[in-house]
């Protein structure tokens, strides 16, 4: 899987992560509400991915993920603050497990895909 994939499929689990979050709580769900729950997470898997592409230079590793995750959960929690926003000890606990779900859960399952046979016909 390239960069480019994996990257778009970071941004949207941390989409979905917000409006999860955002459904938990009765919360709208529009498009102002989920993009501005989901942007300081946004920005920090940006410089998660950033900092990934900054240790090497050929293909995507399986310890990016944990990377991206603890970048996309200290840096989103920080400029959460820095917003005036929340950062409870439950939600980032909350937030910890969901986003590690997401981001290092989607690497597994096709980490697992890949190594599956294709069925006999």
């Amino acid at each position: 899987m390239g960069r480019v994939t994996a990257a778009a499929l970071d941004a949207v689990c941390v989409v979905a992560f917000a409006a999860l979050g955002r459904a938990s709580h009765s919360e709208a769900l529009d498009l102002v509400g989920v993009t501005t729950t989901a942007f300081p997470f946004l920005i920090a898997a940006a410089v998660g991915w950033a900092l990934v592409l900054l240790r090497k230079r050929d293909g995507v590793a399986p310890t990016d993920g944990v990377w991206i995750w603890l970048v996309t959960l200290a840096g989103g929690m920080v400029l959460r603050r820095l917003l005036g926003d929340g950062t409870a000890l439950a939600f980032v606990l909350v937030a910890a497990i969901a986003l590690a779900l997401l981001l290092i859960g989607w690497r597994g399952v096709a980490r697992l895909v890949r190594r599956t046979p294709a069925p006999r016909a």
